[in-house]
């Protein structure tokens, strides 16, 4: 049976978000725009099965991007057998976050067939053949929970306190507003991370991210786009 993936899109907004960048470790800065792996997360906190796999084709950026800057007071210590007293640990740290952000998210929602999967999933999840599996069903179980607003986990924007909202889009019968006029290179970028190849510590994946006119397209993991 050959099986077709289909391509979902979501709009996604909230006060503020950030992106972190992994090469600043000790003050936490933002990207310009959502990353790749921070838009898959969304699909999967409304719906994933271990035999779908989102792939995220487009981003669109929907609001001009803008910064805030914020310091906080942190305890720069992991909780153990022994006390902390905050007093000593604590430390101011200033994040670089970005306000008011809405992002139009494009993703293949892509089926694994039972017999691919098998052999790499066996030990983390049951694996009795299905025989009434198809995409179509998985499809539609994402349609009517994203049209409901329903959601496993709640959906965040790069960091669990950057809360997201989101609502389901159909291109088809809606007047899409148009994406910002900004073209910028936005240099080398976190894709994801390649839990195909580790999946207790997974590399990260890199590309090139480049916006035309507010619309970065997003190029599949197998790419050689893709930074490893």
């Amino acid at each position: 049976m050959e099986y077709f993936d289909k391509e979902f899109c979501l709009e996604v907004w909230g006060p503020m978000a950030c992106f972190t960048r992994p090469e600043l470790k000790v003050e936490r800065v933002s990207y310009d725009v959502i990353t790749p792996s921070a838009a898959r997360a969304i699909f999967e906190a409304i719906f994933w099965k271990p035999a779908i796999h989102w792939q995220v084709t487009k981003i669109e950026v929907l609001n001009e991007i803008q910064w805030m800057s914020v310091r906080r007071n942190e305890v720069g210590a992991v909780a153990g057998k022994t006390p902390i007293f905050i007093e000593e640990k604590r430390q101011q740290k200033n994040t670089l976050l970005l306000k008011d952000v809405r992002y139009r998210l494009w993703a293949k929602l892509e089926f694994i067939p039972q017999r691919k999967r098998q052999s790499k999933e066996r030990d983390l999840f049951d694996v009795t053949e299905h025989t009434d599996e198809n995409p179509a069903k998985y499809n539609a179980m994402f349609e009517r929970r994203a049209a409901k607003g329903q959601c496993f986990n709640q959906p965040y924007l790069g960091t669990r306190e950057c809360v997201a909202s989101f609502r389901l889009v159909n291109p088809e019968t809606e007047k899409l507003d148009a994406p910002v006029c900004d073209s910028r290179d936005l240099g080398i970028m976190l894709y994801d991370m390649d839990f195909e190849k580790d999946l207790k510590n997974p590399p990260a994946m890199f590309y090139r991210a480049r916006m035309e006119n507010g619309v970065i397209i997003v190029p599949p993991k197998d790419s050689e786009e893709i930074l490893r």
